[in-house]
C-alpha cells in the first residue's frame, strides 16, 4: 500500500521581491521512498525546501486554493510535521553556532527552539531518546561538548540527532555535505545509509551527485526554477539531461552505487 504524500505542489509559484523563483511547479513525495532533489546553484532548491518548513510561502492559486498540502491538507501543524519529518539545513547550523552544549541542542528539538529555555520543561523520556539519537549518530561522546566548539562535520551529525528525536519517518537534508572534509563526508554518508536501511526515509537536496548515496532510488532534476526531470535514479543520472541540467558536457560515472560527474 502506498504511504499518504508527505508534501504535494500542485502549479507552486514563488516570488521573491518581485522576482518570480519557482514557476508551477508539481511535486509529490511521500514517505515511504528516499529522494534526491539535485540541482545546480541557483535552481531553486533552497525556495523548494523553504516552502516545506513554512519559510516561504507560494501564491494562492487563482481557483482560491492552496498550491501546498502537507500530510494530505492544506493547513497544518508545524510541530506535527516535524514529528514526520525532520528538517536539516546550513542556516540551522549557522544559528546554533553558539555556546550551547550538544545534548541541549538536540534536546531543543523537541520543542523547535534554538537551545533551551527555562520555560521549557524536559523529561526523563526526552533525554533518553536525545541520548539514544546521539548514539545513532555516533556522537554520544560529544554529549556535553558546546556547539561552537564542534568541527563543521560534528555540529551536522548534532543537528541531525536534534532532527531524529520525534522518530520522524523522513529526514529533509539541505546540502548536508556542504564545508566537510572528505573524513567527515565519509561518516556522515555512512550515517545515512544505515538510518536509510532502518526505514527512515530520506529527502536530500543537493548539487553534487556524489553525495547521492546508493539507498537513494528517485532522483528530481530542478533547474531555473523547473522540474526537468522525475524518475529513477541510474537512468536519470547516465542519461543526457545531466550535461543540460549542469550546462557543461558532462560525463556520469558509476561506482559501488555512487554516481560522479566529470
Amino acid at each position: 500500500m502506498t504511504a499518504a504524500p508527505l508534501f504535494e505542489l500542485r502549479d507552486a509559484v514563488v516570488r521573491i521581491g518581485g522576482t518570480e523563483i519557482l514557476h508551477g511547479v508539481d511535486l509529490t513525495l511521500t514517505l515511504d521512498e528516499n529522494v534526491a532533489i539535485l540541482g545546480p546553484n541557483g535552481a531553486g532548491k533552497s525556495t523548494l525546501v523553504a516552502l516545506v518548513t513554512g519559510e516561504r510561502r507560494a501564491l494562492v492559486r487563482d481557483d482560491g486554493s492552496s498550491p501546498v498540502r502537507v500530510l494530505g491538507r492544506d493547513r497544518w501543524d508545524l510541530f506535527e510535521i516535524r514529528r514526520q519529518l525532520g528538517v536539516v539545513s546550513d542556516s540551522l547550523q549557522t544559528d546554533y553556532d553558539r555556546h550551547v552544549s550538544v545534548l541541549d541542542a538536540v534536546l531543543s528539538g523537541f520543542f523547535g527552539s534554538i537551545g533551551l529555555h527555562r520555560h521549557q520543561s524536559v523529561t526523563a523520556d526526552m533525554r533518553d531518546r536525545a541520548t539514544g539519537a546521539l548514539e545513532r549518530m555516533g556522537i554520544v561522546c560529544l554529549a556535553t561538548r558546546t556547539m561552537d566548539t564542534l568541527s563543521t562535520g560534528e555540529a551536522r551529525r548534532a543537528l541531525i540527532a536534534r532532527a531524529l528525536v520525534h522518530e520522524p519517518a523522513a529526514l529533509l537534508l539541505d546540502e548536508p555535505f556542504h564545508g566537510l572534509d572528505p573524513r567527515a563526508r565519509y561518516e556522515l554518508r555512512e550515517s545515512l545509509r544505515e538510518l536509510a536501511a532502518a526505514g527512515t526515509g530520506l529527502v536530500l537536496v543537493t548539487h553534487e551527485l556524489a553525495e547521492i548515496v546508493p539507498e537513494i532510488s528517485r532522483v528530481i532534476a530542478l533547474q531555473d526554477g523547473r522540474i526537468e526531470a522525475d524518475g529513477p535514479k541510474a537512468g536519470l543520472l547516465t542519461g543526457p539531461g545531466m550535461s543540460e541540467l549542469f550546462g557543461f558536457p558532462a560525463r556520469v560515472t558509476e561506482n559501488e552505487g555512487y554516481y560522479h560527474l566529470w
